[in-house]
Protein backbone atom coordinates (compact mmCIF):
# COMPACT_ATOMS: atom_id res chain seq x y z
CA UNK A 1 0.00 0.00 0.00
CA UNK A 2 1.84 3.41 -1.09
CA UNK A 3 1.29 6.42 1.22
CA UNK A 4 1.51 8.45 -1.99
CA UNK A 5 -1.85 10.57 -2.91
CA UNK A 6 -3.00 10.70 -6.16
CA UNK A 7 -5.18 12.78 -8.08
CA UNK A 8 -8.67 10.73 -7.95
CA UNK A 9 -10.11 7.47 -8.80
CA UNK A 10 -10.03 5.74 -11.79
CA UNK A 11 -12.19 7.35 -14.01
CA UNK A 12 -14.45 5.15 -16.86
CA UNK A 13 -13.16 1.82 -15.37
CA UNK A 14 -16.36 0.38 -15.15
CA UNK A 15 -19.55 0.37 -17.16
CA UNK A 16 -23.08 -0.54 -16.75
CA UNK A 17 -22.57 -4.00 -16.08
CA UNK A 18 -20.69 -3.58 -13.19
CA UNK A 19 -22.20 -0.59 -11.48
CA UNK A 20 -25.60 -2.47 -11.82
CA UNK A 21 -24.61 -5.27 -9.97
CA UNK A 22 -22.74 -3.68 -7.76
CA UNK A 23 -26.37 -2.59 -6.62
CA UNK A 24 -27.95 -6.04 -7.09
CA UNK A 25 -25.25 -7.76 -5.25
CA UNK A 26 -25.72 -5.56 -2.26
CA UNK A 27 -29.30 -6.40 -2.27
CA UNK A 28 -28.09 -9.91 -1.67
CA UNK A 29 -30.92 -11.77 -3.73
CA UNK A 30 -29.93 -15.06 -2.53
CA UNK A 31 -29.73 -14.04 1.00
CA UNK A 32 -32.76 -12.27 1.22
CA UNK A 33 -34.21 -15.22 -1.06
CA UNK A 34 -33.78 -17.99 2.02
CA UNK A 35 -33.90 -16.17 4.78
CA UNK A 36 -35.36 -12.31 5.00
CA UNK A 37 -38.31 -12.53 3.11
CA UNK A 38 -39.64 -15.81 4.38
CA UNK A 39 -40.22 -13.78 7.90
CA UNK A 40 -42.78 -12.09 6.54
CA UNK A 41 -44.45 -15.54 6.02
CA UNK A 42 -45.43 -15.44 9.39
CA UNK A 43 -47.86 -12.54 9.00
CA UNK A 44 -48.86 -12.71 5.03
CA UNK A 45 -48.54 -16.30 4.80
CA UNK A 46 -49.46 -17.65 1.12
CA UNK A 47 -50.10 -14.23 0.18
CA UNK A 48 -46.69 -13.33 0.93
CA UNK A 49 -46.27 -12.84 -2.93
CA UNK A 50 -48.44 -9.76 -2.86
CA UNK A 51 -47.09 -8.62 0.18
CA UNK A 52 -43.39 -8.93 -2.20
CA UNK A 53 -45.18 -6.95 -5.02
CA UNK A 54 -46.39 -3.95 -2.87
CA UNK A 55 -42.90 -3.59 -1.68
CA UNK A 56 -41.32 -3.46 -4.81
CA UNK A 57 -43.83 -0.98 -5.72
CA UNK A 58 -43.17 1.06 -2.28
CA UNK A 59 -39.19 0.99 -2.74
CA UNK A 60 -39.91 1.98 -6.51
CA UNK A 61 -40.67 5.13 -5.34
CA UNK A 62 -37.04 5.84 -3.31
CA UNK A 63 -35.51 4.20 -6.26
CA UNK A 64 -36.74 6.82 -9.00
CA UNK A 65 -35.58 9.40 -6.20
CA UNK A 66 -32.04 7.69 -5.45
CA UNK A 67 -31.91 7.49 -9.29
CA UNK A 68 -32.96 11.19 -10.24
CA UNK A 69 -30.21 12.69 -7.58
CA UNK A 70 -27.50 10.09 -8.62
CA UNK A 71 -28.58 11.52 -12.23
CA UNK A 72 -27.93 15.14 -11.37
CA UNK A 73 -25.14 14.87 -8.48
CA UNK A 74 -22.63 12.25 -10.04
CA UNK A 75 -20.50 11.66 -6.14
CA UNK A 76 -18.31 9.21 -4.89
CA UNK A 77 -20.29 10.70 -1.26
CA UNK A 78 -23.49 9.91 -2.65
CA UNK A 79 -26.13 10.32 -0.14
CA UNK A 80 -23.99 12.91 1.61
CA UNK A 81 -23.75 14.56 -1.28
CA UNK A 82 -27.45 14.14 -1.95
CA UNK A 83 -29.02 15.64 1.18
CA UNK A 84 -25.93 18.17 1.06
CA UNK A 85 -27.22 19.60 -1.79
CA UNK A 86 -30.82 19.29 -1.18
CA UNK A 87 -31.28 19.63 2.46
CA UNK A 88 -27.99 21.21 3.96
CA UNK A 89 -24.09 20.35 4.23
CA UNK A 90 -25.02 20.07 7.75
CA UNK A 91 -27.82 17.34 6.99
CA UNK A 92 -24.91 15.82 4.45
CA UNK A 93 -22.44 15.31 6.75
CA UNK A 94 -24.27 13.52 8.69
CA UNK A 95 -25.92 11.28 6.47
CA UNK A 96 -21.96 10.61 5.63
CA UNK A 97 -21.07 9.96 8.95
CA UNK A 98 -23.98 7.53 9.85
CA UNK A 99 -23.66 5.86 6.10
CA UNK A 100 -19.95 5.42 6.34
CA UNK A 101 -20.72 3.73 9.93
CA UNK A 102 -22.94 1.15 8.89
CA UNK A 103 -21.62 0.04 5.52
CA UNK A 104 -18.69 -0.33 7.60
CA UNK A 105 -20.60 -2.78 8.96
CA UNK A 106 -22.44 -5.02 6.59
CA UNK A 107 -18.98 -6.79 5.55
CA UNK A 108 -18.70 -8.20 9.21
CA UNK A 109 -22.54 -8.92 9.20
CA UNK A 110 -22.27 -11.05 5.98
CA UNK A 111 -19.13 -12.81 6.97
CA UNK A 112 -20.83 -13.87 10.18
CA UNK A 113 -23.96 -15.03 8.11
CA UNK A 114 -21.07 -16.86 5.79
CA UNK A 115 -19.05 -18.49 9.14
CA UNK A 116 -22.16 -19.89 10.65
CA UNK A 117 -24.17 -21.24 7.39
CA UNK A 118 -21.31 -23.33 6.01
CA UNK A 119 -20.52 -24.38 9.29
CA UNK A 120 -23.80 -25.52 10.23
CA UNK A 121 -24.09 -27.60 6.68
CA UNK A 122 -20.98 -29.38 7.12
CA UNK A 123 -22.08 -30.20 10.13
CA UNK A 124 -25.36 -31.68 9.00
CA UNK A 125 -23.91 -33.29 6.34
CA UNK A 126 -21.01 -34.63 8.34
CA UNK A 127 -21.58 -34.45 12.52
CA UNK A 128 -17.81 -34.46 13.20
CA UNK A 129 -17.25 -31.07 12.15
CA UNK A 130 -18.26 -29.02 14.54
CA UNK A 131 -21.02 -26.65 14.43
CA UNK A 132 -19.93 -23.69 15.90
CA UNK A 133 -16.48 -23.63 14.04
CA UNK A 134 -17.50 -20.81 12.46
CA UNK A 135 -14.60 -18.45 12.11
CA UNK A 136 -11.96 -19.71 9.89
CA UNK A 137 -15.03 -19.34 6.71
CA UNK A 138 -15.48 -16.02 7.88
CA UNK A 139 -11.41 -15.54 7.72
CA UNK A 140 -11.34 -17.12 4.49
CA UNK A 141 -14.17 -14.59 3.18
CA UNK A 142 -12.80 -11.25 4.70
CA UNK A 143 -9.33 -12.03 2.56
CA UNK A 144 -11.14 -12.70 -0.44
CA UNK A 145 -12.95 -9.18 0.31
CA UNK A 146 -10.09 -7.30 1.42
CA UNK A 147 -7.71 -8.42 -1.68
CA UNK A 148 -10.43 -7.47 -4.28
CA UNK A 149 -10.78 -4.15 -2.59
CA UNK A 150 -7.30 -3.50 -3.02
CA UNK A 151 -6.80 -4.59 -6.91
CA UNK A 152 -9.13 -1.37 -7.56
CA UNK A 153 -13.05 -0.70 -8.75
CA UNK A 154 -12.48 -2.66 -11.92
CA UNK A 155 -11.44 -5.98 -10.48
CA UNK A 156 -13.91 -5.80 -7.31
CA UNK A 157 -16.93 -4.96 -9.67
CA UNK A 158 -16.25 -7.29 -12.30
CA UNK A 159 -15.71 -10.18 -9.16
CA UNK A 160 -19.11 -9.10 -7.66
CA UNK A 161 -20.95 -9.29 -10.99
CA UNK A 162 -19.55 -13.20 -11.12
CA UNK A 163 -21.05 -13.83 -8.06
CA UNK A 164 -24.34 -11.05 -9.14
CA UNK A 165 -24.76 -13.61 -11.76
CA UNK A 166 -24.14 -17.34 -10.24
CA UNK A 167 -26.92 -16.28 -7.07
CA UNK A 168 -29.61 -14.56 -9.21
CA UNK A 169 -29.52 -17.58 -11.66
CA UNK A 170 -29.50 -20.27 -9.59
CA UNK A 171 -32.42 -19.20 -7.72
CA UNK A 172 -35.01 -17.69 -11.06
CA UNK A 173 -34.15 -21.64 -12.37
CA UNK A 174 -34.98 -23.18 -8.97
CA UNK A 175 -37.99 -21.07 -8.90
CA UNK A 176 -38.80 -22.17 -12.91
CA UNK A 177 -38.80 -25.57 -11.75
CA UNK A 178 -41.18 -25.23 -8.76
CA UNK A 179 -43.20 -23.67 -10.80
CA UNK A 180 -43.46 -26.61 -13.22
CA UNK A 181 -43.59 -28.70 -10.46
CA UNK A 182 -46.71 -26.69 -8.55
CA UNK A 183 -48.45 -27.94 -12.06
CA UNK A 184 -52.21 -27.94 -11.42
CA UNK A 185 -51.42 -25.88 -7.60
CA UNK A 186 -50.18 -22.76 -9.61
CA UNK A 187 -52.72 -20.17 -8.72
CA UNK A 188 -52.52 -16.10 -8.77
CA UNK A 189 -54.90 -16.18 -5.62
CA UNK A 190 -51.43 -15.77 -3.82
CA UNK A 191 -51.74 -12.45 -5.10
CA UNK A 192 -55.08 -11.71 -3.09
CA UNK A 193 -55.80 -11.77 0.99
CA UNK A 194 -56.87 -15.40 0.93
CA UNK A 195 -53.99 -17.06 2.65
CA UNK A 196 -52.84 -14.74 5.74
CA UNK A 197 -51.75 -16.30 8.56
CA UNK A 198 -53.56 -16.85 11.22
CA UNK A 199 -54.52 -13.90 13.48
CA UNK A 200 -53.49 -11.29 10.76
CA UNK A 201 -56.48 -11.61 8.25
CA UNK A 202 -57.20 -9.84 5.57
CA UNK A 203 -54.84 -6.52 3.90
CA UNK A 204 -53.83 -6.22 7.31
CA UNK A 205 -51.08 -9.47 7.03
CA UNK A 206 -50.73 -8.38 3.99
CA UNK A 207 -49.44 -5.32 5.13
CA UNK A 208 -47.33 -6.72 7.85
CA UNK A 209 -45.71 -9.14 5.29
CA UNK A 210 -44.63 -6.05 3.21
CA UNK A 211 -43.21 -4.39 5.78
CA UNK A 212 -40.90 -7.00 6.54
CA UNK A 213 -40.44 -7.65 2.76
CA UNK A 214 -38.90 -3.73 2.46
CA UNK A 215 -35.89 -4.63 4.49
CA UNK A 216 -34.84 -6.83 1.48
CA UNK A 217 -34.76 -4.21 -0.95
CA UNK A 218 -31.71 -2.14 1.07
CA UNK A 219 -28.75 -1.65 -1.07
CA UNK A 220 -30.35 -0.79 -4.38
CA UNK A 221 -28.27 2.67 -4.37
CA UNK A 222 -25.34 1.02 -3.76
CA UNK A 223 -23.90 1.76 -7.35
CA UNK A 224 -24.29 5.73 -6.66
CA UNK A 225 -20.63 5.93 -4.44
CA UNK A 226 -19.03 4.46 -7.82
CA UNK A 227 -20.14 7.19 -9.98
CA UNK A 228 -17.43 8.59 -9.96
CA UNK A 229 -15.69 5.68 -11.57
CA UNK A 230 -18.27 5.02 -14.20
CA UNK A 231 -18.34 5.69 -17.63
CA UNK A 232 -21.23 7.56 -18.73
CA UNK A 233 -21.88 8.10 -14.85
CA UNK A 234 -25.11 10.59 -15.06
CA UNK A 235 -27.06 8.12 -17.18
CA UNK A 236 -25.54 4.82 -15.79
CA UNK A 237 -26.04 5.69 -12.37
CA UNK A 238 -29.99 6.23 -13.24
CA UNK A 239 -30.34 2.95 -14.90
CA UNK A 240 -28.36 1.25 -12.73
CA UNK A 241 -30.20 2.65 -9.60
CA UNK A 242 -33.59 1.98 -10.97
CA UNK A 243 -32.60 -1.41 -13.08
CA UNK A 244 -31.40 -3.30 -9.81
CA UNK A 245 -34.58 -2.42 -7.75
CA UNK A 246 -36.87 -3.28 -10.55
CA UNK A 247 -34.91 -6.23 -11.99
CA UNK A 248 -34.24 -7.78 -8.43
CA UNK A 249 -37.86 -6.80 -6.75
CA UNK A 250 -39.72 -9.11 -9.72
CA UNK A 251 -36.57 -12.31 -9.28
CA UNK A 252 -38.25 -11.78 -5.44
CA UNK A 253 -41.90 -11.48 -6.81
CA UNK A 254 -41.28 -14.74 -8.96
CA UNK A 255 -39.29 -16.99 -6.57
CA UNK A 256 -41.98 -15.87 -3.35
CA UNK A 257 -44.78 -16.79 -6.27
CA UNK A 258 -43.14 -20.24 -6.88
CA UNK A 259 -42.18 -21.29 -3.42
CA UNK A 260 -45.51 -20.24 -2.30
CA UNK A 261 -47.90 -22.45 -5.00
CA UNK A 262 -45.39 -25.45 -4.50
CA UNK A 263 -45.35 -25.78 -0.93
CA UNK A 264 -48.30 -24.84 -0.64
CA UNK A 265 -50.02 -21.67 0.24
CA UNK A 266 -52.36 -22.39 3.36
CA UNK A 267 -49.14 -24.09 5.20
CA UNK A 268 -46.80 -21.18 3.79
CA UNK A 269 -47.35 -19.35 7.33
CA UNK A 270 -44.78 -21.88 8.89
CA UNK A 271 -42.17 -21.40 6.08
CA UNK A 272 -39.09 -19.83 7.01
CA UNK A 273 -35.09 -19.75 7.12
CA UNK A 274 -34.35 -23.05 7.86
CA UNK A 275 -35.16 -26.34 8.79
CA UNK A 276 -37.34 -28.66 6.24
CA UNK A 277 -40.05 -25.22 6.12
CA UNK A 278 -37.11 -23.65 4.29
CA UNK A 279 -35.53 -23.18 0.89
CA UNK A 280 -32.95 -25.42 1.40
CA UNK A 281 -35.07 -27.76 3.40
CA UNK A 282 -37.38 -28.10 0.62
CA UNK A 283 -34.23 -28.86 -2.21
CA UNK A 284 -33.09 -31.57 0.02
CA UNK A 285 -36.11 -33.22 0.24
CA UNK A 286 -37.45 -32.85 -3.68
CA UNK A 287 -34.33 -31.86 -5.55
CA UNK A 288 -32.11 -34.53 -4.88
CA UNK A 289 -28.73 -32.89 -4.93
CA UNK A 290 -29.67 -29.23 -6.17
CA UNK A 291 -29.34 -27.97 -2.71
CA UNK A 292 -26.26 -27.96 -3.00
CA UNK A 293 -26.30 -25.23 -5.62
CA UNK A 294 -29.00 -22.98 -3.37
CA UNK A 295 -26.72 -23.73 -0.17
CA UNK A 296 -23.34 -22.07 -2.54
CA UNK A 297 -25.81 -19.73 -4.11
CA UNK A 298 -26.39 -18.45 -0.62
CA UNK A 299 -22.63 -18.23 0.48
CA UNK A 300 -21.94 -16.87 -2.92
CA UNK A 301 -24.22 -14.09 -1.72
CA UNK A 302 -22.55 -13.30 1.50
CA UNK A 303 -19.81 -12.64 0.23
CA UNK A 304 -20.66 -10.29 -2.99
CA UNK A 305 -22.57 -8.78 -0.76
CA UNK A 306 -19.80 -7.66 1.82
CA UNK A 307 -17.53 -6.84 -1.30
CA UNK A 308 -20.54 -4.48 -2.74
CA UNK A 309 -20.85 -2.81 0.87
CA UNK A 310 -17.27 -2.45 1.20
CA UNK A 311 -16.75 -0.24 -2.26
CA UNK A 312 -19.44 1.72 -0.77
CA UNK A 313 -17.72 2.20 2.29
CA UNK A 314 -14.63 3.00 1.21
CA UNK A 315 -15.53 5.56 -1.19
CA UNK A 316 -18.10 7.42 1.21
CA UNK A 317 -15.04 7.38 3.31
CA UNK A 318 -12.99 8.52 0.80
CA UNK A 319 -14.90 11.17 -0.26
CA UNK A 320 -15.26 12.25 3.31
CA UNK A 321 -11.12 12.40 3.79
CA UNK A 322 -10.97 14.03 0.34
CA UNK A 323 -12.76 17.16 1.57
CA UNK A 324 -11.07 16.43 5.41
CA UNK A 325 -14.02 15.49 7.15
CA UNK A 326 -12.38 12.44 7.81
CA UNK A 327 -8.68 11.80 8.33
CA UNK A 328 -7.17 12.52 5.12
CA UNK A 329 -5.65 9.44 4.99
CA UNK A 330 -8.74 8.14 3.77
CA UNK A 331 -8.70 9.82 0.52
CA UNK A 332 -5.19 7.83 -0.13
CA UNK A 333 -4.96 6.01 -3.32
CA UNK A 334 -3.00 3.19 -4.85
CA UNK A 335 -0.48 5.17 -7.38
CA UNK A 336 -1.51 2.08 -9.88
CA UNK A 337 -4.71 0.33 -8.86
CA UNK A 338 -6.35 4.07 -7.74
CA UNK A 339 -8.09 1.99 -5.18
CA UNK A 340 -8.67 4.19 -1.74
CA UNK A 341 -5.82 1.91 0.11
CA UNK A 342 -6.68 3.36 3.22
CA UNK A 343 -10.13 2.89 3.57
CA UNK A 344 -9.70 -0.98 2.18
CA UNK A 345 -6.81 -1.67 5.34
CA UNK A 346 -9.73 -0.25 7.86
CA UNK A 347 -12.65 -1.84 6.60
CA UNK A 348 -10.77 -5.19 6.70
CA UNK A 349 -9.70 -3.99 10.75
CA UNK A 350 -13.40 -3.06 11.30
CA UNK A 351 -14.89 -6.35 10.03
CA UNK A 352 -12.60 -8.45 11.99
CA UNK A 353 -13.11 -6.69 15.09
CA UNK A 354 -16.73 -6.56 14.69
CA UNK A 355 -16.74 -10.60 13.56
CA UNK A 356 -14.80 -11.88 15.83
CA UNK A 357 -15.50 -9.62 18.79
CA UNK A 358 -19.03 -9.80 18.33
CA UNK A 359 -19.04 -13.64 17.29
CA UNK A 360 -16.91 -14.68 20.52
CA UNK A 361 -18.60 -12.46 22.58
CA UNK A 362 -22.00 -13.45 21.89
CA UNK A 363 -22.43 -16.32 19.24
CA UNK A 364 -22.31 -15.67 15.35
CA UNK A 365 -25.81 -15.77 15.12
CA UNK A 366 -26.62 -13.24 17.81
CA UNK A 367 -23.72 -11.08 16.47
CA UNK A 368 -25.70 -10.90 12.95
CA UNK A 369 -28.93 -9.89 14.73
CA UNK A 370 -27.69 -6.94 16.57
CA UNK A 371 -24.99 -5.70 13.36
CA UNK A 372 -28.50 -6.16 10.93
CA UNK A 373 -30.56 -4.27 13.76
CA UNK A 374 -28.27 -1.05 13.79
CA UNK A 375 -27.77 -1.19 9.59
CA UNK A 376 -31.17 -1.54 8.86
CA UNK A 377 -32.03 1.13 11.71
CA UNK A 378 -29.78 3.98 10.02
CA UNK A 379 -30.07 2.56 6.32
CA UNK A 380 -34.12 3.29 6.24
CA UNK A 381 -33.49 6.12 8.20
CA UNK A 382 -30.97 7.24 5.30
CA UNK A 383 -33.69 6.66 2.56
CA UNK A 384 -36.01 8.62 4.13
CA UNK A 385 -33.82 11.89 4.36
CA UNK A 386 -33.00 10.88 0.62
CA UNK A 387 -36.57 11.49 -0.35
CA UNK A 388 -36.43 14.68 1.49
CA UNK A 389 -33.41 15.66 -0.33
CA UNK A 390 -34.82 15.23 -3.50
CA UNK A 391 -37.61 17.11 -2.82
CA UNK A 392 -35.47 19.99 -1.23
CA UNK A 393 -33.23 19.55 -4.10
CA UNK A 394 -35.35 19.76 -7.42
CA UNK A 395 -37.27 22.70 -5.69
CA UNK A 396 -34.10 25.14 -4.59
CA UNK A 397 -31.56 24.25 -6.98
CA UNK A 398 -33.48 22.75 -10.75
CA UNK A 399 -36.48 24.07 -10.24
CA UNK A 400 -36.54 24.09 -14.24
CA UNK A 401 -36.33 20.35 -14.33
CA UNK A 402 -38.69 20.21 -10.95
CA UNK A 403 -41.99 17.75 -11.84
CA UNK A 404 -44.19 17.24 -9.11
CA UNK A 405 -45.30 13.44 -9.42
CA UNK A 406 -41.17 12.26 -10.03
CA UNK A 407 -39.95 14.84 -7.43
CA UNK A 408 -42.86 15.23 -5.07
CA UNK A 409 -45.23 12.64 -4.90
CA UNK A 410 -43.20 9.90 -5.16
CA UNK A 411 -40.15 11.17 -2.41
CA UNK A 412 -43.97 11.27 0.03
CA UNK A 413 -44.70 7.80 -0.94
CA UNK A 414 -41.33 6.83 -0.55
CA UNK A 415 -41.21 8.02 3.20
CA UNK A 416 -44.60 6.61 3.83
CA UNK A 417 -42.86 2.89 2.45
CA UNK A 418 -40.32 3.75 4.99
CA UNK A 419 -40.99 5.11 8.04
CA UNK A 420 -42.74 2.10 8.97
CA UNK A 421 -39.77 -0.79 8.41
CA UNK A 422 -37.62 1.93 10.26
CA UNK A 423 -40.28 1.51 13.50
CA UNK A 424 -39.79 -2.43 13.03
CA UNK A 425 -36.06 -2.19 12.40
CA UNK A 426 -35.92 -0.49 15.63
CA UNK A 427 -38.71 -2.82 17.59
CA UNK A 428 -40.67 0.05 18.39
CA UNK A 429 -44.08 -1.60 18.63
CA UNK A 430 -46.19 1.17 16.89
CA UNK A 431 -47.94 -2.00 14.84
CA UNK A 432 -49.64 -4.64 16.61
CA UNK A 433 -47.08 -7.03 14.40
CA UNK A 434 -43.73 -5.21 15.80
CA UNK A 435 -42.53 -7.00 18.68
CA UNK A 436 -39.80 -5.37 21.04
CA UNK A 437 -36.46 -6.30 21.15
CA UNK A 438 -34.34 -7.82 23.40
CA UNK A 439 -30.80 -7.78 24.45
CA UNK A 440 -28.20 -8.16 23.29
CA UNK A 441 -29.98 -7.11 19.80
CA UNK A 442 -32.08 -3.90 21.57
CA UNK A 443 -28.39 -2.23 22.52
CA UNK A 444 -28.44 -1.56 18.08
CA UNK A 445 -30.56 1.93 19.39
CA UNK A 446 -27.92 3.05 21.97
CA UNK A 447 -25.11 1.75 19.57
CA UNK A 448 -26.37 4.12 16.94
CA UNK A 449 -27.52 6.94 19.10
CA UNK A 450 -24.11 7.43 20.43
CA UNK A 451 -22.11 7.31 17.09
CA UNK A 452 -25.13 9.72 15.61
CA UNK A 453 -24.26 12.15 18.90
CA UNK A 454 -20.48 11.52 18.53
CA UNK A 455 -20.95 12.50 14.67
CA UNK A 456 -23.35 15.50 15.77
CA UNK A 457 -20.08 16.99 18.17
CA UNK A 458 -17.48 16.06 15.14
CA UNK A 459 -19.94 18.44 13.19
CA UNK A 460 -20.17 21.33 15.48
CA UNK A 461 -16.37 21.18 16.04
CA UNK A 462 -15.94 21.54 12.20
CA UNK A 463 -18.33 24.54 12.00
CA UNK A 464 -16.74 26.22 14.57
CA UNK A 465 -12.96 25.43 13.41
CA UNK A 466 -13.70 24.64 9.62
CA UNK A 467 -16.61 25.42 8.14
CA UNK A 468 -15.62 24.91 4.64
CA UNK A 469 -14.94 21.50 5.55
CA UNK A 470 -18.45 21.21 5.80
CA UNK A 471 -19.34 23.26 3.01
CA UNK A 472 -17.80 20.66 0.64
CA UNK A 473 -20.19 17.70 1.26
CA UNK A 474 -22.20 19.64 -1.09
CA UNK A 475 -19.51 19.61 -4.15
CA UNK A 476 -19.86 17.44 -6.96
CA UNK A 477 -16.09 16.71 -7.64
CA UNK A 478 -16.59 15.43 -11.45
CA UNK A 479 -18.04 19.24 -12.40
CA UNK A 480 -14.28 20.35 -10.82
CA UNK A 481 -16.68 22.85 -8.49
CA UNK A 482 -15.01 25.26 -5.70
CA UNK A 483 -16.07 25.89 -2.80
CA UNK A 484 -16.47 29.59 -3.64
CA UNK A 485 -19.10 28.58 -6.69
CA UNK A 486 -20.91 26.70 -4.31
CA UNK A 487 -21.38 29.48 -1.76
CA UNK A 488 -22.93 31.67 -4.52
CA UNK A 489 -24.42 28.90 -6.23
CA UNK A 490 -26.29 28.71 -2.73
CA UNK A 491 -25.48 25.34 -2.11
CA UNK A 492 -23.72 26.59 1.07
CA UNK A 493 -25.73 28.75 3.50
CA UNK A 494 -23.73 30.93 5.54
Amino acid sequence: MSGETVPGLRREAIGLREVLFQSITAMAPAAAVAASIPSGAAFAGGSLPLSVLIALVACLFTASCVAELARQLPAAGSVATYAAQGLHPAVGFLVGWGYVFVEALVPPLLLLQLGFTTAGTLHQEWSSYPDDLWWPWSLAGAAVIAVAGYFGVRASARFGTILGVFEVLVFVVFAVWLIIKAGGDNTLSVFGTSHTAEGHDGISGVFAGSVYTVLAFAGFEAAAPLAEETKDPRRTMHRAVLGAALSIGLVYVLTTYAMAVFYGPDRFAGFGASGAASWEGVARASFGLFWVLVFLAVINSTIANANACANVSTRTAFALGRIRVFPQLFARLHPKHRSPVTGVAVQCGVALAAMLGLGFSYDPVTAFLLLATVIVTVVTGVYIVVNLACTGYFLRRRRDLFQPVRHLVFPLLGIVAFVPALLTAAGLPVFDFVSELTAPVSYAGPIVGVWMTAGVVVLLVLLRRHPGRIAETARVHLDETSPTDLRQSGAVQS
